[in-house]
């Protein structure tokens, strides 16, 4: 967990008090070694979680041959910015406007058997009504007249299909987007199995997509009722904000677009995308980003330097030097650093003076030549 920093709460008096304080009562003791200290402070401190996260495009799609045939021209270079519509490939067109004429005719010559079916069926039922012919005539020629239909909308559906099949020799973008390498050059024969002939991607707007650990998801969930938030689940309005792969941060706030309904059991996390503009297009489908999710609101949180900490079997300590000037060993609980500060959540009180430089020389219980760091000569 990582931490901002966007205003302090005021403790300069008390930290001038134990200033004056420590240089009154350290005045000049040979019996200690000098030591720097610094007194634990509460700062406001706009908390946010870390996450490894990945870009995605909102749309992407592989742009693939739907009939066989040799590719006549490529009307896009490799990585070119193409708007939707914009014709990007172009197939041989010619058999598949030699099938169309065929279906055509095929379509006329089905009328026309439709229009002659009609004819004697009419012929054949004024004979019935004079009772001319026997009625098994007519019934040949309803059959004859209802063959005649169904092979119009055999035809019909053949030329309509054949119209798809030459339509389908323009390939036509279908968003905007950038086209990434083009695979093929023209005169390849390519069809529905030949693969990619290009992959075109839409920059923006771009999602990022992470993973939520459980105990990650509950202490989200903790700080967004902490914040007012009445609905229960996820919250999906807190802002989140990226660090792209050369460590700078991206000058733009995203807004979470999905959480998933549930927790993978093989994973143990819950799946969490957030939308961004991108309007600069530094987002990039495939990249790898370090995403924060902040609080709404900034928090108190006692803080101590880093170089105070220390470790041992049983956890983190400080030494600190109390009224007595005195040394005493003291076990923290943290949660958390920023920069070169560490957040403390229990062990120590605001305004008590740990120790920062001098640690290697002193040990529990000895008295020592406390200096508020930074105000030696």
């Amino acid at each position: 967990m990582r931490h901002r920093l966007p205003c302090r709460i005021g403790t300069a008096f008390s930290m001038l008090l134990l200033a004056t304080g420590l240089c009154a009562q350290t005045a000049p003791d040979a019996s200690g070694p000098k030591v720097s200290v610094a007194a634990a402070a509460t700062q406001m401190i706009l908390d946010d979680t870390t996450f490894i996260g990945r870009a995605e495009a909102v749309d992407k799609v592989d742009l693939i041959a739907r009939v066989t045939g040799f590719i006549r021209s490529v009307e896009v270079a490799d990585g070119a910015e193409v708007t939707e519509g914009q014709l990007l490939f172009r197939i041989e067109r010619e058999r598949y406007e030699a099938v169309l004429s065929a279906r055509e005719a095929d379509l006329a010559k089905a009328e026309a058997d439709l229009a002659l079916a009609q004819v004697e069926y009419d012929r054949r039922a004024t004979l019935v009504a004079r009772q001319a012919v026997a009625q098994s005539e007519l019934d040949v020629a309803r059959a004859n007249l209802q063959v005649a239909e169904a092979q119009i909308k055999a035809a019909e559906a053949a030329v309509r299909q054949a119209q798809l099949d030459l339509s389908y020799t323009e390939i036509y973008a279908p968003f905007d987007g950038a086209i990434g390498r083009i695979q093929r050059s023209e005169g390849d024969l390519v069809g529905p199995n030949s693969g990619a002939l290009a992959t075109l991607v839409r920059r923006a707007p771009i999602f990022v997509t992470f993973s939520l650990g459980e105990r990650q998801m509950t202490t989200v969930m903790q700080r967004a009722l902490a914040s007012g938030q009445t609905t229960s689940g996820p919250p999906t309005d807190l802002p989140v904000t990226v660090q792209l792969p050369n460590g700078t941060a991206l000058d733009e706030i995203g807004q979470l677009a999905f959480v998933d309904n549930r927790i993978d059991p093989a994973t143990g996390t819950l799946a969490v995308r957030a939308a961004f503009q991108n309007a600069e297009g530094l987002l990039v489908d495939g990249s790898f980003l370090n995403v924060r999710i902040a609080a709404r609101e900034a928090t108190p949180r006692l803080v101590i330097p880093q170089a105070a900490v220390q470790r041992d079997q049983r956890g983190d300590f400080v030494l600190v030097v109390n009224d007595q000037q005195t040394v005493e060993q003291r076990y923290i609980e943290t949660g958390g650093n920023y920069e070169t500060s560490v957040i403390v959540t229990d062990g120590l009180q605001e305004g008590e003076a740990v120790i920062t430089e001098g640690l290697q020389r002193v040990r529990p219980g000895v008295p020592v030549q406390a200096v508020l760091a930074g105000t030696e000569e």
